[in-house]
This record gives C-alpha cells, sequence and structure tokens, in this order.
C-alpha cells in the first residue's frame, strides 16, 4: 500500500500558496491552498491538517481525508480550514489521476464538455480605462469580460457615483457591441440601499451577471436587490462549503455561484456544490484569481458538471505584477485560449505540470502580499 511520507509547502509571487505532497512509490501531487493575503495562516493549517492526519496514510482515500480534516478538529468551516483542506484535496486528486494514468475528470465520470468558455478580467480595482483595454482583449479572442463596478463607495453615496458606474458598463458596453459578455463585480463594496440603485442603473447594458452585489452575511437582502433587476445575480466567493450555500439554494434568487476551487474543500466538495446547484438550476462560474494548480482544479471539475457555463482565470489580471499563471508551469500551451474557450487538460492527475525548479527560486524571493486597506472620506474603513 502506498502511503504519503511528506510534504512542502511555497509561498510564491504574486500572492500564492502551493503545496507538494510525496508518496512513497514516488508520486507526486500539488495543490494551491491559500487566503489571498493569509498565506502564511493558511500553512500553518496545512501543517496542522498534514501532520496530524495524513502523514503515513494511504492517499488513495480521499473522501475519508476530506471527512477527518473537515470535521475532526470539532470546529469546522471558514476561509482558512477549507483552504487548507482545499489544497490537499487537489494534491491527493492530482496523485491519484497519475496513479491511474488518468486526468481527474475521468475519475469523476468523464467529461460532459471538451472546452469551456473564460472571462478576462478588466479595469484593475478601481476601474479605469475599461472601454480600450476591453477592445483589446476581444480582439485578442475573449469573448466575455469582468469589470469592478466601482472603487470604494459610501453607505449611502451620491447620483454621481451611481452614473459613473453607470457610464463605465455603458461604454464597455459601446465599445464592443452585444456579442461579448460583460460581467460586474460588486466585490461586496456595496450596501443593500447603493446595491438596489446600481442593478437597476446598471440593467440597461446587458450584464452577463452582477456578482457579490452585497457581502455574504446579508445574502438575505438578495431577493429584495434581486426585484430591481432582471439581471442575473452571482455570489460565492467567500462561501466555503454545501452547508453555506445551502440556504442560498433555498431562497431562489442566485442564478450563478462561484466556488472556489481554492477555498471551498476543493474538487470534492465543489463538485457536491456543484451537484446541489444543478438541481436547482443554478449555474456555476467558479471563482479563480489565483495560480495554475488552482485553475487546472477548477477544469477538472467544469469538465464534469453539467451547469458549469463559464470559469474565471488570471491571466494578466491587475494582481499579478510579478509572476503570472503561465510562469509556474513546464508546458504553458495546456492553458492556450482560442476563441474565448479552453481545452479542458486531459494529461494524468490535474492535467498540468508544476516546473518545480522555477517554484524552488520563486519560493526564496521576498514577497507579502496583502490587499489594501481602503478608507472612506471621514477616515472610517470602507470594504475593498
Amino acid at each position: 500500500m502506498s502511503e504519503i511520507t511528506d510534504y512542502e509547502l511555497f509561498e510564491v509571487p504574486p500572492r500564492w500558496l502551493f503545496l507538494r505532497i510525496e508518496t512513497s512509490d514516488g508520486l507526486v501531487g500539488w495543490g494551491e491552498p491559500v487566503v489571498e493575503g493569509r498565506a502564511r495562516t493558511v500553512r500553518t493549517a496545512v501543517e496542522e491538517l498534514m501532520d496530524n492526519y495524513l502523514l503515513g496514510e494511504d492517499p488513495s482515500r480521499i473522501e475519508d481525508h476530506w471527512q477527518t480534516m473537515y470535521r475532526g478538529g470539532f470546529y469546522r468551516g471558514g476561509p482558512v480550514l477549507m483552504s487548507a483542506i482545499a489544497g490537499i484535496d487537489q494534491a491527493l486528486w492530482d496523485i491519484k489521476g497519475k496513479h491511474f494514468d488518468a486526468p481527474v475528470h475521468e475519475l469523476l465520470g468523464g467529461k460532459a464538455r471538451d472546452r469551456i468558455r473564460v472571462y478576462q478580467w478588466i479595469g484593475g480595482d478601481r476601474p479605469s480605462d475599461v472601454a480600450e483595454q476591453a477592445r483589446e482583449q476581444v480582439e485578442a479572442g475573449f469573448t466575455a469580460l469582468k469589470m469592478n463596478a466601482t472603487e470604494e463607495i459610501e453607505r449611502v453615496d451620491d447620483p454621481a457615483t451611481i452614473q459613473a458606474a453607470v457610464d463605465r458598463l455603458r461604454q464597455v458596453r459601446e465599445a464592443v457591441g452585444d456579442e461579448v459578455d460583460i460581467g460586474v463585480d460588486f466585490h461586496g463594496r456595496v450596501t443593500k440601499p447603493m446595491a438596489k440603485r446600481l442593478v437597476e442603473e446598471l440593467a440597461p447594458y446587458e450584464p452577463m451577471f452582477v456578482e457579490e452585489p452585497v457581502l455574504p452575511e446579508h445574502n438575505d437582502a438578495l431577493p429584495e436587490i434581486a426585484q430591481h433587476t432582471t439581471t442575473p445575480i452571482a455570489t460565492g466567493e467567500r462561501m466555503f462549503s454545501r452547508w453555506d450555500y445551502k440556504s442560498l439554494f433555498e431562497n431562489g434568487t442566485v442564478d450563478v455561484i462561484q466556488p472556489d476551487l481554492s477555498h471551498a474543500g476543493g474538487i470534492t466538495e465543489v463538485k457536491k456544490i456543484a451537484a446541489m446547484a444543478e438541481a436547482y438550476d443554478v449555474a456555476m462560474a467558479p471563482h479563480c484569481p489565483l495560480g495554475p494548480i488552482a485553475l487546472a482544479s477548477c477544469l477538472q471539475v467544469d469538465a464534469t458538471a453539467a451547469n458549469a457555463f463559464i470559469q474565471e482565470q488570471s491571466l494578466d489580471i491587475h494582481y499579478n505584477e510579478t509572476s503570472d499563471v503561465l510562469d509556474y508551469l513546464a508546458d504553458p500551451a495546456v492553458f492556450d485560449y482560442d476563441d474565448g474557450y479552453v481545452e479542458i487538460p486531459d494529461d494524468p492527475g490535474l492535467g498540468v505540470e508544476i516546473d518545480e525548479e522555477y517554484v524552488r527560486e520563486q519560493a526564496e524571493l521576498d514577497h507579502d502580499w496583502h490587499n489594501p486597506v481602503w478608507r472612506h472620506d471621514d477616515g472610517s474603513v470602507a470594504e475593498w
């Protein structure tokens, strides 16, 4: 019987944490357990899980390991623990696929699609120059874009703020026409009274969806917000298990869920979340402003989930100032985008080969990413 013999963690730029798990028969699996800006915290959680539960164990018992990591410590859920579990889960699936010489999607039942559409970010944290960036990305072959709706916004803000957000979306729509989809991310920056106004004013320019119109702790406000628009509502990047999603499905307001394969328990859990969503006629667009291991994991689940319709990816995203997704791959061509789509990787495991030498070099660099702390004019903390 094979057993887990060793693991290593690598903090790498721009803001990622990679996990390498090795087995007694020489197989290596990679995962990406990270909370952006909390890499060191998640690193400690991974070490606790690996040392307490997984070293010396059979790597093939993924479901049992998942249940042990989730239930074994009494306290459960939340971004740190679920992200630690997610990265370990990804690495275990990578090992299992390599053991059977098959991509993970084959072990999950086989592909329901050959490729999936991707969207490209434009505009940055405080969105600007969006029309020109939109044109460039459409010329590069993307058929779907996403942008932040607004910068920091007051709890109750003025008409000019609303108009500025509307003007940005209008400019993008006029630049790219009606055959390109545009997701609009509220990023949890917007309170309920402003969200109601914004979704109504943005609707004439037909966003693909409005994302996280309020913070997940205010999901109970989504039915009221939904009454102000016919635009699909998306949320879920800060929700970490099927139990977090349960009430969301039951209230019937959300049209698109966005679980993150590096935050919501990994492949094992997001496959279950996707199945729950399908039963409620809810589409899935996994959140992934992260690295190549997270993206590869997303694509393996996308391949098998009938309700997956588009995939986020972070190539050239505004966070990736020092390193980018393709830099860590031995063969970057695995993520070639063609007509706005990416092929589902078919190589064993997660379907990507990590350039281990480059990972080790980058892990030696001094970097410590944290998101900015924004403040309103009165000095109070604003949502980023």
